[in-house]
């Protein structure tokens, strides 16, 4: 059967009040873990001492178990969501040539180097911020990258106002781990996060989009295909993929004619964008024609 996506650009969302507010007071002139980048000396030591003197900059040790659980199968995905919680993270900042010139033998010399957040790209193109659970972990995937020690909290504000519509925990593990926009926005605010496919006020939504239109006969929510991620031996795992995260069956009454099949699906895409909790909850969605 065709599909229809009906997947929102995250640009076009927006952000709830209360992710709002804490953005407005999250202020502008500091790292993610909220130290004063004015008057820092981020070329002597590890930078993640500034704000953990006594950190030895080892994961938290039910965040590493929920991900040794999650990446051995035994574990869901908001169960590794729910351990980030008060957690200390390492962001990434790497040193970028703000001013250079040639010198009279014809060689670039770097006159000033700032340092720099980084930041990735997922797959559907959209900004995402990569954090480590230790400095171990962040030394393995870039060496010449220093760690900036930050609580998940502001980790995650930050990257909201840094327009990152993911947070990718550990790149270059086997595999990553992908907090989705939802999840983040939870992380921020420090409240648990049921996924959408689990999510029973989701499938109500769902149900409320369908009722009343002309030649649907029902609509049904599942996990979408680019939801679970994968291990490089091919091995599923339940959630923290960055693919599409919501699949809605869509079943028509039989017998439509093309034109109203279409416009049955565009009357449903209207009728579940304007439902609230989808735009709050649900971070990607894929609409299917089902027989």
């Amino acid at each position: 059967m065709p599909e229809q996506d009906s997947s929102d650009h995250d640009a076009a969302r927006a952000l709830p009040p209360h992710i709002a507010a804490q953005l407005r007071s999250a202020g502008g002139p500091a790292d993610t873990g909220g130290q004063a980048w004015e008057g820092r000396n981020l070329g002597e030591g590890t930078s993640h001492t500034h704000q953990f003197p006594e950190d030895d900059g080892a994961a938290a040790p039910a965040l590493g178990r929920a991900l040794t659980a999650w990446r051995e199968g035994h574990a869901p995905e908001d169960e590794v969501v729910a351990a980030l919680s008060g957690v200390r993270v390492f962001v990434p900042i790497i040193a970028q040539v703000s001013r250079s010139h040639i010198t009279e033998d014809g060689l670039v010399s770097d006159k000033e180097a700032d340092m720099a957040l980084v930041s990735l790209q997922a797959s559907d193109g959209r900004k995402a911020l990569p954090v480590f659970t230790s400095t171990e972990t962040l030394r393995a995937w870039n060496a010449q990258a220093r760690p900036v020690a930050a609580d998940i909290r502001r980790a995650a504000l930050s990257a909201v106002q840094d327009g990152s519509s993911l947070l990718v925990l550990d790149p270059g593990a086997d595999p990553a781990f992908v907090v989705r926009r939802p999840a983040l926005w939870a992380v921020a605010q420090g409240r648990a996060w049921t996924p959408s496919y689990r999510d029973f006020t989701v499938d109500d939504a769902v149900t409320r989009a369908a009722l009343g239109l002309p030649g649907v006969v029902s609509a049904l929510a599942a996990p979408g295909s680019g939801v679970h991620a994968v291990r490089h031996d091919g091995t599923v795992l339940t959630g923290g993929g960055e693919g599409p995260e919501l699949v809605v069956s869509l079943q028509l009454r039989p017998g439509l004619a093309q034109e109203d099949v279409a416009a049955s699906v565009r009357q449903f895409q209207q009728a579940l964008a304007a439902q609230p909790i989808m735009a709050e909850n649900v971070d990607s969605i894929r609409v299917r024609l089902s027989s």
